[in-house]
């Protein structure tokens, strides 16, 4: 990775923070992220979304 490009947009974040619609939008998919995780990790994973590698349909 290129530290010098991640200081030039760490630099630019502090200057023109994005708006509080955009952090609302990301905080929403982070947590829509880790609630399905959540569920595969507490639930399991669903066997209909399982694929079976055995089976050629013709």
């Amino acid at each position: 990775m290129n530290y010098l490009r991640t200081l030039m947009r760490a630099k630019q974040l502090a200057k023109r923070p994005p708006a509080p619609w955009r952090i609302k939008l990301y905080l929403f998919v982070i947590a829509a992220c880790l609630v399905i995780v959540g569920i595969e990790a507490f639930v399991g994973w669903p066997e209909w979304l399982t694929v079976d590698r055995g089976q050629v349909n013709p």
